[in-house]
């Protein structure tokens, strides 16, 4: 039998609790760190798929990228979106892709592009990729809906060499599409009339600009780049020029399909 002391009792209950505050003081600590962790892992993880994806597309291992990016459809990571929407479109472009899926995943490539986008405004290859996108969509739409778009598609392709003048493929991009407007057969330039009250124009001379100006800012960097500046001089009647681009891509080691188209 002991005897009950009010004020002992007290003092260890005061013990008892700053003991406990301490315990809750720690596990909110512990829990603060652990958060800190995963978030501080989730960007490397990010990091971590963003090299893997680009050895894989590297490697041109198509098939194996696109089942790594669909995996991350959902995040908001504008540099994996827009890795997602040229792996659905380069995904649609293979021969064994049956016409069904092809034209799906053109579509789910524009809608990843158009997430990048919004996630973030100033990323180039959103950009690039969104105009893209945003064209092949057209091929499925008809010729009103792909010329209605033509000013919208050149517009991201001039902000995304804003944002980044030394990409040649962009440049490359709208040299391909002013010379698709140069060449515009009469029916097509009639649909234009009807969209727009001035209707968007060029010619082959400023087509030519852009196809030298990606070959300056990377040279040989693409065999597509080169048929272009054959095929622009053949319009412009120098054929002494144009001899010299065609065989440029004539000789180019063909290690892509489309190299091997060109």
């Amino acid at each position: 039998y002991r005897s009950y002391d009010p004020t002992q009792v007290l003092r260890k209950s005061l013990q008892r609790g700053v003991v406990l505050s301490t315990g809750s003081f720690l596990v909110y600590e512990a829990h603060k760190l652990i958060s800190g962790f995963a978030e501080v892992h989730a960007s490397f993880k990010v990091e971590d798929v963003i090299e893997q994806a680009d050895y894989l597309y590297g490697s041109g291992e198509t098939e194996k990228l696109y089942q790594l990016l669909v995996q991350h459809k959902n995040s908001d990571d504008a540099e994996l979106l827009w890795r997602l929407a040229r792996s659905s479109r380069d995904l649609a472009q293979l021969g064994s892709t049956s016409a069904e899926e092809k034209r799906q995943l053109t579509y789910d490539s524009l809608e990843y592009a158009k997430k990048a986008l919004e996630k973030n405004e100033s990323n180039f290859a959103a950009h690039k990729w969104y105009g893209i996108c945003l064209s092949d969509v057209g091929d499925y739409e008809g010729i009103k809906t792909k010329i209605g778009n033509a000013i919208i598609i050149k517009e991201h392709f001039q902000r995304a060499v804003e944002l980044n003048p030394k990409d040649a493929t962009t440049i490359h991009l709208i040299g391909v599409w002013c010379y698709s407007f140069a060449e515009m057969p009469w029916y097509q330039r009639k649909i234009a009339a009807t969209l727009f009250a001035t209707p968007p124009t060029s010619t082959f001379q400023e087509a030519l600009h852009y196809f030298h100006m990606a070959e300056e800012a990377d040279p040989n960097f693409y065999s597509k780049n080169l048929l272009f500046l054959g095929k622009t001089y053949l319009k412009l009647n120098n054929k002494k020029m144009a001899l010299l681009w065609l065989s440029k891509a004539k000789a180019y080691p063909a290690q892509t399909e489309e190299d091997k188209q060109v």
